[in-house]
């Protein structure tokens, strides 16, 4: 097969790629590939759901400002194709002196990122969510959730009803890349693209290797863990309710988490995840779990982290552990409130010094773009991030916009193919 670009990843940033390029390069032949039986799988199928503001990012980085423009855009998405979402606002909940120091603090962020914060007193508080205790909270209008899953889908129909290809069930096994294309072997066969993009979450170290980067960083999963709230307390809270984040941690914390399907969830906590893709405390990869012992940056990660670590895990073992972080702003919940609800694996991209990187992280070759660190907010983001990672291209690869007049690929040399 000869295509003029092809993405590896059907998650929501790889398909939001894939609809920008169909709708920049009109005629270009594009092509999906996906390892997994459907769409949407990983991070982005095991996500919270939440749109988010930007409250919490460095002003001026890449997460702030797409995150900003990815709200609005996925809002827009969501009305054109008839997606359910609501825009529900968050509170942030300050507990204590000290958490009410760092909301300060965080009002300043949220302000610098141009966002409009309310803050409110603890009677406000209780005015406007009976069932939260705290002793002040900021009110971010412009917050919301959707179901991340359904809006991949929608991108997808529409890539497809341009001409775009999508193949599942389909591993890469190894990528080259020559002077005038890439060649990617799959198990489904060989593959010859004029360009390709890689945006492979929880893989994306390893296919980066693949095309010569990804000698600098090292994905580290970290697995988050939810609870979901019995039907009774559908209408505990008419917000998302999140913490103050403590700055010595690398997460946001436990919180409670309206989702567009009427219930409400609790979490995520953060625990290092023994395999890339284990959704179960049981899942055990030896591979996954070689590469990270054998690389420093997990070891300075740990060294730096190893009490935030060792309660995080804490957490994780005891119920009523994890139970006590919800009841600081949540009291009536109990043991029995919390029922079974999938995990997530959070895939982050750390430096050898043990640095996580917090920002995204993109990468190139000659005729290739690689994703290497997507993190949250980035379903929020997925439709800038398309449109920045389409940009890159037109300018690394030196193309132009319109419609695609696509020449016929060289024929491989030194015999690959």
């Amino acid at each position: 097969m000869s295509v003029d670009f092809t993405i590896i990843g059907g998650g929501i940033v790889g398909i939001s790629t894939a609809l920008h390029l169909a709708e920049r390069f009109p005629g270009a032949s594009i092509l999906v590939l996906e390892k997994e039986p459907a769409l949407a799988v990983h991070q982005t199928g095991h996500n919270s759901g939440v749109i988010h503001a930007g409250v919490y990012y460095q002003p001026g980085s890449l997460k702030a400002r797409f995150c900003r423009e990815g709200l609005a855009a996925t809002m827009a998405f969501c009305r054109r194709h008839d997606l359910p979402y609501d825009k529900c606002g968050k509170l942030i909940v300050a507990t204590d002196d000290a958490e009410l120091a760092r909301m300060e603090a965080l009002h300043q962020r949220a302000q610098a990122n141009d966002l409009t914060i309310e803050r409110l007193d603890a009677a406000e508080l209780r005015r406007r969510e009976p069932r939260i205790v705290g002793k002040g909270a900021l009110f971010v209008a412009d917050t919301g959730i959707v179901d991340y899953t359904a809006v991949t889908r929608a991108m997808a129909d529409a890539l497809q009803a341009s001409g775009g290809t999508i193949q599942l069930n389909t591993a890469v096994r190894d990528i080259w890349e020559e002077p005038d294309a890439v060649l990617v072997d799959t198990d489904g066969g060989l593959i010859r693209t004029r360009h390709l993009i890689v945006c492979a979450g929880l893989m994306a170290d390893r296919l980066a290797e693949m095309c010569g980067l990804g000698a600098d960083f090292r994905i580290v999963p970290f697995r988050g863990e939810y609870y979901r709230l019995p039907a009774e307390k559908d209408d505990i809270v008419r917000h998302l309710i999140y913490p103050v984040p403590d700055p010595a941690l690398p997460f946001l914390g436990v919180h409670l988490t309206r989702m567009i399907g009427g219930y409400v969830t609790v979490g995520p906590n953060a625990v290092l995840a023994t395999r890339r893709e284990g959704y179960r405390k049981g899942d055990i990869d030896f591979r996954d779990m070689a590469e990270m012992l054998t690389y420093r940056g997990f070891w300075n990660v740990l060294r730096r982290n190893l009490r935030s670590g060792l309660s995080e895990m804490g957490n994780s073992l005891i119920k009523r552990r994890y139970l006590a972080l919800c009841r600081k702003y949540c009291p009536e919940l109990t043991e029995e409130d919390l029922l079974p609800h999938p995990a997530g694996v959070r895939a982050q991209a750390v430096l050898p010094d043990g640095t996580l990187v917090h920002d995204f992280l993109i990468k190139n070759t000659a005729r290739t773009i690689h994703v290497c660190n997507a993190p949250s907010p980035a379903a929020t983001s997925a439709i800038p991030i398309g449109r920045h990672i389409v940009d890159s291209a037109v300018e690394r690869f030196g193309l132009q916009g319109g419609p695609y007049a696509a020449q016929p690929l060289p024929q491989a040399a030194g015999g690959r193919v």
